[in-house]
């Protein structure tokens, strides 16, 4: 499982030239499964954004996480986290999970940072969709649960 977190002001989400998805400050996270990722997985992947400290304190420090600062989560499908470009010009992305099995986990995310979190919003799994993000820093952290202990 792969995530870009980014911080943000305020970001929203649209289908259709409908917004569907919006928060004010927090974390706008983009959000790619492959076939071989579990519900383990998933609950390592949300320990580590619930926990990660990357919201400034009193002094500008990155000392607080997004629970301490009741900020928002914003969470959106992303397959294209899977792309392999090592050969050639166009991506491949048969790394991605199956559509049925990446939706069960995106939601199983969902579902499990709703009571942790102030607000969490989300995309529409499987639309084409229009992603408006104001970053804060910008910080940008990108975690995959092959690399987290």
């Amino acid at each position: 499982m792969r995530a870009v977190i980014q911080r943000v002001l305020r970001s929203k989400v649209s289908v259709d030239g409908q917004v569907i998805g919006e928060i004010g400050k927090g974390y706008n996270v983009l959000l790619g499964v492959c076939n071989e990722d579990t519900r383990e997985d998933a609950d390592k992947l949300i320990r580590k954004l619930i926990g990660l400290r990357i919201c400034e304190d009193e002094n500008g420090k990155t000392n607080l996480s997004i629970q301490d600062t009741d900020g928002e989560l914003l969470i959106i499908s992303q397959f294209t986290l899977y792309a392999d470009c090592r050969k050639g010009r166009r991506p491949s992305f048969t790394g991605a999970g199956s559509p049925e099995h990446a939706k069960a986990l995106y939601e199983y995310v969902i579902g499990q940072c709703t009571p942790q979190v102030k607000k969490v919003a989300h995309g529409e799994f499987g639309a084409e969709m229009q992603v408006e993000i104001i970053n804060d820093g910008p910080f940008t952290i990108v975690l995959d649960t092959a690399d987290l202990a």
